[in-house]
């Protein structure tokens, strides 16, 4: 008894598949680098939240108290950098990792938010 294995190609479907598998984790490696960016955004602001808590104040201005403002400024300038190399590793990399797209909508409010405090100081 013989089989006869029959074999459909599917030509674009398959390729297209291919392309859109959605992952958690980043494959490339802006999109590793987005993500560890992030990571490290939200513990610098977990930081700062904590040195707020225990009794720190601001001044002034911004960098009256250098012991509040240096991790703020990293956190954001981590934000804005997973923003970036997120953005990056989307376009050119055709990265589809859920981590990356957390980190981009992150970056974005950083960015908006920063840009709000500049635009409209308090």
């Amino acid at each position: 008894m013989s089989r006869v294995i029959l074999s459909v190609d599917r030509g674009f479907f398959d390729n297209y598949n291919e392309l859109m598998r959605v992952h958690f984790k980043p494959t490339t490696d802006l999109g590793k680098w987005s993500a560890w960016l992030i990571v490290a955004f939200a513990i610098l602001l977990g930081v700062f939240f904590i040195l707020v808590a225990s009794g720190q104040q601001g001044g002034d201005t911004f960098f009256s108290n250098p012991i509040l403002t240096v991790p703020m400024l990293l956190a954001a300038t981590s934000g804005i950098a997973a923003f970036i190399t997120g953005l990056i590793s989307v376009v050119k990399r055709k990265e589809r990792s859920v981590a990356v797209v957390l980190a981009i909508v992150f970056g974005l409010f950083v960015i908006l938010f920063a840009l709000g405090e500049v635009i409209f100081p308090h």
